[in-house]
């Protein structure tokens, strides 16, 4: 019942249904539960642990001499970037009209998206510590 419903859909010029925003939604509050998490652990453990008067260079260089904390570097710069980035898909697709300028708006948005997403991983897993 529901292809006809889609294949009817589509012959009337319409999209067909899909569940991509039902993943995009439940994506937005996981990575939002999870971020929630990882940004109050790192504050806290910069700020209380290791104290905000002795971050500097050699500190975070010696902090990712552990893989542990190249992941979790990672995946909290993954999370923020994929959260954020979905939300200014679902703010482009509420206000942009024009099919042409939504496709470029979004294709801008991914293209930023990938290019933020390669340098933060080339930086975090390519990082040699001058210091030893």
């Amino acid at each position: 019942m529901a292809t006809i419903a889609r294949r009817a859909a589509w012959s009337r010029g319409r999209r067909a249904p899909s569940n991509f925003e039902l993943y995009t939604w439940f994506f937005m509050r996981v990575s939002g539960l999870v971020l929630l998490f990882m940004a109050v652990f790192h504050l806290l453990y910069m700020h209380f642990v290791v104290g905000l008067e002795k971050i500097n260079f050699k500190v975070i260089a010696e902090r990712w001499d552990n893989p542990g904390w190249r992941i979790f570097d990672f995946l909290l710069l993954a999370f923020a970037l994929l959260h954020g980035l979905n939300g200014g898909r679902t703010i482009i697709e509420d206000y942009v009209r024009s099919p042409g300028r939504l496709v470029f708006s979004k294709a801008l948005l991914y293209v930023i998206g990938f290019a933020l997403m390669a340098m933060g991983a080339l930086i975090i897993f390519t990082f040699q510590n001058p210091m030893r």
